[in-house]
């Protein structure tokens, strides 16, 4: 019981740990494994482990019998993959450049076959066991790649490659390992693959793929029809994961985790009603199943292989090949003709740590073919484990030094975030994106975030009260936050919260109801993005004049009398000023602090006065 409850215990610990201090969470809970396990047998009275993983009938210690360790890691790994398909979309592989689907495609063969190769002849191990290894250590992976990002300021293009590479290959690096893991099991890890050893291999491929498909559509429709009540909707999803999964292996054995992957991948494609919730169970599960996982399988290590990989040069030489070698080979040869630059390839290089599918499924793998007696497979687990902890501890301890000294550092954050998206934030939205302004929204109406869409803008449902923008890639360069919600609290919230986070040049909100009848000197003098409308006001206007039209400014007076004029208008309301830069700055409390000079221009929404000026426009 006790080691039970500390594997929770420690392992949440360690979650909280890498999120305090910004490191991926891989590299406390592999720390706190080694150290229960082959580490403690150095000070423990009889060199017994602290947690032994698997039972010992010697020492009676232990905490899982038989085999009863590796259905634990097989259950697990399985819904980790199916959490992981389903954040894999298709519109978001249509988005993405070609440098990015060339680094999941050419990059990953040129990590497979160069691995493979160089563990075959550095290692000495067999050619089966080498390109396993190789296929393990294709993935980066979004869970170790997120904390370098959110602390290193990258500019936009190194960490969108960055971003989509790890979201993109941590699935389908999963698919290939576990498609090589059962050609190594179909032929028994030989080398001469057998009639008997392709059908059984194409038998699994088969079964894992049509019964990953039909298991999608079939929890498809039963979510779809309303046969699985709302209260077990999540635990009723997991219990069909792991049928699948035990279905799948008992018609083709080892096929369980092609089907759950594929399940995954299809069903985060589908229309699914709730998908948001299911989504949310299965990370709030992945979190946890992760946090006891990379315990239990440090903790399996034994001292023997530990002081083998420290020891021996050839190991630290494999290491070298795939993280100075291979990596930037690849990424050198799929973003050549890119538009990134010189330096950008460089960093990009340096930065490939691998992460929680490499070495999960790495210790699934490496139990499952030692226990069938393949030569070589022990080495599995420990050469994956090394690559895992040294590609995080090089990469999170040297990615901020090695940005700076290549100067990929993103100088300033200019996004703008919208809390909100009603009619009155995406006409503003559109004007700004039209004027090369990067910009998101976030709401929870599915519908406004819809037709924020489909006016070209970045636009994702969220609950800011359940939901931490600050895990999103895509929020990575927000520098300013407006928060335009029609609920004040929930605006407040925003800007209380995230301010740190997304504007550090600047958040506003809209005044409210109460604000908009007082005296404006009652007012707060900052944080306000329009001293003259509040929500209802401000959509009033969109909904009859649903445009943004820029007028010429002579001069500060000028400004001033507009403003004037506009306020006492119910059909227009100012929003910004453009200096001659074409900058756009929200109209302060002050207007005598403003400086105006000719070639200025005042930008409003609402009815169009003089149809000779200078308009731009956009309509939601």
């Amino acid at each position: 019981m006790t080691e039970l409850a500390g594997i929770i215990i420690l392992g949440i610990l360690a979650q909280w740990l890498a999120w305090w201090i910004r490191v991926p969470s891989i590299l406390p809970l592999i720390f706190i494994g080694l150290f229960v396990g082959p580490l403690s047998t150095l000070w423990t009275p009889d060199g017994s482990k602290l947690l032994e993983p698997i039972y010992n009938e010697e020492k009676n210690a232990g905490l899982f019998p038989n085999e009863y360790l590796f259905y634990f890691v097989s259950l697990a790994i399985g819904i980790i993959l199916f959490e992981g398909g389903l954040t894999l979309k298709r519109r978001e592989i249509k988005g993405v450049g070609p440098a990015i689907l060339k680094l999941i495609t050419l990059g990953s063969v040129i990590t497979f076959i160069g691995a493979g190769l160089g563990t075959y002849f550095i290692m000495g191990l067999s050619w089966a066991i080498s390109f396993q290894f190789a296929a393990l250590i294709i993935v980066t992976g979004p869970t170790v790649i997120a904390p370098i990002l959110q602390n290193v300021p990258l500019n936009r293009n190194v960490s969108t490659v960055l971003k989509w590479e790890g979201i993109l290959i941590d699935p389908l690096g999963a698919l290939v390992a576990v498609l090589v893991f059962e050609f190594i099991r179909s032929s028994e890890g030989g080398a001469d693959f057998t009639s008997h050893a392709l059908i059984t291999f194409f038998q699994i491929i088969l079964i894992g793929l049509a019964l990953g498909v039909i298991a999608a559509y079939a929890l498809y429709w039963l979510i779809k029809l309303e046969l699985v009540p709302r209260f077990l909707l999540n635990v009723f999803t997991l219990a069909f994961v792991l049928s699948v999964f035990v279905l799948s292996d008992l018609l083709a054995h080892e096929s369980g985790l092609l089907s759950v992957v594929v399940m995954g991948m299809v069903i985060g494609n589908l229309d699914v009603p709730r998908l948001k919730e299911i989504l949310h169970f299965k990370e709030s599960l992945s979190v946890l199943l992760i946090s006891i996982l990379f315990i239990l399988l440090a903790a399996n290590i034994n001292m023997a292989q530990l002081e083998l990989l420290m020891r021996d040069w050839k190991a630290i030489a494999l290491f070298g090949v795939v993280a100075l070698v291979l990596r930037p080979l690849s990424v050198f040869a799929s973003t050549n003709q890119s538009e990134l630059s010189f330096k950008e390839k460089v960093f990009i290089s340096w930065v490939g740590p691998r992460g929680i599918v490499a070495a999960g499924i790495a210790s699934l793998f490496g139990i499952t073919l030692t226990r069938d007696g393949i030569p070589g497979a022990e080495f599995i687990t420990p050469l994956v484990f090394m690559i895992v902890l040294g590609t995080v501890l090089l990469n999170a301890t040297t990615a901020r030094m090695i940005a700076k000294m290549l100067g990929v550092i993103q100088q300033t954050s200019s996004g703008i975030l919208f809390i909100g998206a009603s009619q009155a934030a995406r006409i503003l939205a559109k004007y700004l994106k039209d004027n090369k302004r990067y910009v998101v929204m976030v709401d929870s109406n599915d519908s406004n975030i819809n037709k924020a869409r489909r006016l070209g803008i970045e636009a994702f449902t969220v609950n800011i009260f359940t939901d931490d923008l600050a895990d999103q890639f895509e929020l990575l360069d927000m520098g300013y936050l407006i928060a335009m919600t029609s609920n004040p609290d929930v605006n407040d919230y925003a800007l209380k919260r995230y301010q740190k986070v997304f504007g550090e040049n600047g958040t506003f909100r809209l005044l409210t109801s109460d604000e908009l009848k007082r005296d404006k000197a009652r007012l707060p003098q900052h944080g306000i993005f329009s001293y003259f409308d509040d929500f209802l006001n401000l959509n009033e206007v969109a909904r009859d004049y649903p445009y943004i039209h820029e007028k010429p400014l002579e001069s500060k007076e000028h400004l001033i009398a507009e403003i004037e004029h506009m306020t006492q208008n119910t059909s227009q309301t100012p929003l910004f000023y453009k200096d001659l830069n074409n900058q756009l700055h929200p109209i302060p409390y002050d207007l005598s602090e403003v400086s105006i000079e000719k070639g200025y221009y005042l930008v409003y929404m609402g009815k169009v006065e003089n149809v000779s000026q200078t308009a731009e426009s956009s309509m939601a």
